[in-house]
């Protein structure tokens, strides 16, 4: 019992994990829409000017 729920669980892991990569090669230059700080709404009214994560990836915004 034990060991169907942990492949259960191992098989469900890799379909997410798989269908995340798919989505990765699926979407333009491999990003996620939305996911810089300067794109979200609430945090440009604070004053929150880049958020991206890479060094020198909000200028090519």
């Amino acid at each position: 019992m034990v060991l169907k729920l942990i492949l259960l669980s191992v098989s469900l892991m890799a379909l997410a994990f798989a269908g995340l990569g798919i989505k990765i090669l699926a979407k333009k230059d491999g990003e996620f829409a939305g996911t810089c700080a300067s794109k979200n709404p609430y945090l440009v009214k604070e004053g929150v000017d880049c958020g991206c994560g890479g060094a020198g990836s909000c200028e090519n915004e």
